[in-house]
């Protein structure tokens, strides 16, 4: 039998430091990934040649960690060694992970932690500014961006798990998302449709302090023309354009879907479009921010 003389996954973590990559790392780590924090990117292809050379098995599934430490000049040829990778036929993705910078801020406030960017004549605000700055080619090359503002450990956890780890080569991984607009808009949406003008089952006292997710608030729902109209509206729109995604070889299309909390329109308009969806792609997952809901994979639900 010819022995496997390539990875057969590959994936780089990056972001800004504080928004969770290394919990990321560790999440690969205990799907058995061979994990490395804090690669110097120039090291990249030298790891890989090494790791994939006849005999070795150290592992076929490796993650890396790259931050803003790198040289510019490294940073900046990230997107294009990636790119290299792929066409010698290695799955690859590239995740971002990002968050607010009041959000930054905070977790560094708390933990005491020093930011890696900071230094005597550069306070931690404008250490995180400079970092994002340094990473753009990064964020702009990114497979998926995911937004940790709102995102406990667990969370984030269970986002690698469904949406990165599960993914094979080919295949377009889907999340749809509900919030709520009066939280704001997530930062890594691809799409966003607003449901705001749609009948609010808060208006009605019985349904309140229910959520999209309880029968009798789909039932309010589906009994209103409105609602049915943008559900078709909005399908149309996806069965449209999600085969154009896969033709363009994106790996991650995530759709949000918001209304002024949170917690009945958007959560139950979630519910059915991933419903539908499922009949036309694999990996479909579903998460409402504003409920405390980790990302599922809707395929497991019965």
């Amino acid at each position: 039998m010819t022995k496997e003389k390539k990875t057969k996954r590959l994936i780089v973590i990056s972001g800004l430091s504080g928004s969770g990559k290394t919990i990321a790392l560790h999440a690969l780590e205990d799907f058995g990934y061979y994990c490395i924090d804090n690669m110097p990117a120039s090291l990249l292809r030298a790891l890989l040649d090494d790791l994939t050379q006849s005999g070795k098995t150290t592992s076929n599934h490796i993650a890396v960690g790259v931050d803003a430490r790198n040289r510019h000049e490294d940073l900046q040829a990230l997107p294009k060694l990636l790119t290299e990778i792929r066409a010698a036929g290695i799955q690859t993705d590239l995740i971002f992970l990002q968050a607010e910078e009041a959000v930054l801020l905070k977790r560094y406030s708390e933990t005491r932690r020093k930011h890696p960017l900071a230094n005597a004549a550069l306070e931690l605000r404008s250490a995180i500014q400079q970092e994002r700055e340094l990473l753009g080619p990064i964020i702009n090359a990114a497979d998926l961006i995911v937004d940790s503002s709102r995102t406990s450990i667990y969370e984030l956890a269970d986002a690698i798990k469904f949406r990165v780890n599960r993914r094979q080569q080919k295949e377009l991984s889907i999340l749809l998302q509900s919030f709520g607009f009066k939280h704001g808009i997530p930062a890594d949406a691809d799409f966003v449709f607003d449901l705001r003008c749609l009948p609010n089952p808060y208006w009605d006292p019985t349904l309140r302090p229910l959520t999209g997710l309880d029968i009798e608030v789909v039932n309010f729902l589906e009994a209103q023309k409105n609602f049915n109209t943008m559900y078709e509206d909005i399908m149309v729109f996806l069965k449209r354009w999600i085969p154009e995604y896969l033709i363009s070889n994106r790996s991650y299309l995530t759709i949000a879907l918001g209304c002024t909390g949170g917690q009945h329109r958007s959560v139950c308009m979630t519910e059915k479009l991933a419903a539908e969806l499922t009949n036309l792609n694999e990996l479909v997952h579903t998460r409402h921010n504003e409920l405390g809901h980790h990302v599922s994979d809707y395929s497991d639900k019965s």
